[in-house]
């Protein structure tokens, strides 16, 4: 089975403040991971750690076969995250957002609009994302994921404060994701959605891992 992400005896420090110790574990193809722990645990260092946005501070990781430490652009252009809040430049439309990473990731540019209309934002498509509601953002973000079909998705609460039909549109890029081979490892404190979309879950407490059949 192809292993996507790995930590072996993974630690995090942020600054002299050790926030995750001794991480053994991986994540395979089809992997649904929900990932749960109190407030302060470290569950969005972890995630930020399997994105390659902090290097651990002591044992080894990879992700999509690259050192965890040194992966670069190549890599995180198969990573696809939805942090807290969306990742969206306020002076551009929703549009012009979308396409500017369509532009970046040599996606058609056209795909932009077709995939706002697809997340219900059609009439929203030219306004300004400062302007916009949480939602549309956060509707744009998933967008994102849509057009630039990561292997590995990290979502971060990423189903907080949406509508029914929005968090639908989560779970269908959990199934493409999966479906073409990716995982995905989400928070979340929802108990009922975790049980309903995830096949594994990690508990995060002290900064370490236990895993329980999901």
């Amino acid at each position: 089975m192809e292993h996507l992400l790995t930590f072996e005896h993974v630690a995090v420090r942020l600054g002299q403040t050790p926030v995750l110790h001794g991480l053994i574990t991986e994540v395979s193809a089809g992997d649904v991971i929900g990932l749960s722990g109190p407030n302060g645990s470290g569950k969005s260092t972890l995630l930020r750690a399997a994105a390659t946005l902090i290097r651990p501070t002591e044992g080894k990781g990879t992700v999509l076969g690259a050192d965890m430490a040194t992966a670069g652009p190549q890599t995180r252009s198969q990573i696809g995250m939805l942090a807290h809040e969306p990742a969206v430049y306020g002076e551009l439309t929703l549009l012009e957002n979308l396409e500017f990473v369509a532009r970046i990731t040599g996606r058609p540019v056209a795909r932009a609009r077709e995939l706002l209309d697809a997340v219900g934002l059609k009439a929203a498509a030219n306004r300004r994302a400062n302007h916009a509601s949480h939602g549309m953002a956060r509707r744009t973000d998933i967008a994102r994921l849509v057009l630039t079909e990561p292997k590995l998705v990290l979502l971060d609460e990423a189903t907080a404060g949406l509508d029914e039909a929005a968090v639908e549109l989560i779970a269908t890029v959990i199934e493409r994701t999966t479906n073409a081979g990716g995982a995905v490892i989400l928070v979340t404190h929802d108990a009922a959605y975790l049980d309903s979309v995830t096949n594994r879950r990690w508990h995060l407490s002290d900064g370490t891992i236990t895993e329980a059949t999901a």
